[in-house]
């Protein structure tokens, strides 16, 4: 069944678009994983893999400000551990989770290494924009999610952009096309669709 994305936000197609020394971009998670875990590859599209690290180079290469989110290591470990686990099974056993993570010590080591190497290559291409996850924010967060359909993570991803001024984000995920008052800049075809039927794919 084809995602009916309820458009909020103005969507920017990022393959007819280029960066602005004056953009400030929060980075999302899914394009940091196709940018600093080489085996992302086994699970993602070609223009995952090339369009966004491109235009996140691009933007680094003019100046603009890029930001990434603390949030995004919890989100990253998640998925580079699911990634290997998925691997693992695939090319030698089937395995619970739990198992894998605590029986298979090397594997363990292996995984930890790709996350802190992920996560220095995020560290020196962006500046963190901090949340303070308090009962003002959970409670904001919350607020969010009964009218915007993003996951948990997102949630406070959002807040820390809200909390910090920002309105930019370079994602694939098309859930924060449902965020009113952002712009995302995306390579993701049913997101642009969407959002040209609903008079809200914006050219800059």
């Amino acid at each position: 069944m084809a995602i009916n994305y309820n458009v909020k936000a103005q969507v920017i197609e990022i393959t007819a678009d280029s960066p602005k020394v004056e953009d400030v971009f929060l980075v999302d998670t899914n394009v940091w994983f196709w940018m600093t875990y080489p085996t992302a590859g086994q699970s993602a599209q070609h223009y995952q893999m090339n369009t966004y690290p491109n235009f996140v180079s691009a933007a680094l290469a003019i100046g603009a400000k890029i930001y990434g989110s603390g949030i995004s290591l919890a989100e990253l470990a998640h998925r580079i551990e699911i990634t290997e686990h998925r691997i693992y099974e695939s090319c030698v056993n089937s395995i619970d989770l739990k198992e894998y993570r605590h029986n298979l010590h090397s594997e363990r080591s292996r995984i930890v290494s790709a996350v802190e190497t992920a996560w220095a290559q995020v560290k020196s291409m962006s500046e963190s924009l901090d949340i303070e996850v308090d009962n003002s924010t959970t409670t904001s967060a919350l607020n969010r999610f009964k009218s915007e359909k993003v996951d948990g993570y997102d949630l406070f991803i959002l807040e820390s952009m809200k909390n910090n001024g920002v309105v930019q984000v370079i994602t694939d995920d098309g859930d924060f096309a449902t965020v009113p008052g952002i712009q995302i800049f995306t390579a993701n075809r049913n997101v642009i669709a969407a959002a040209r039927h609903r008079g809200k794919l914006l050219k800059r």
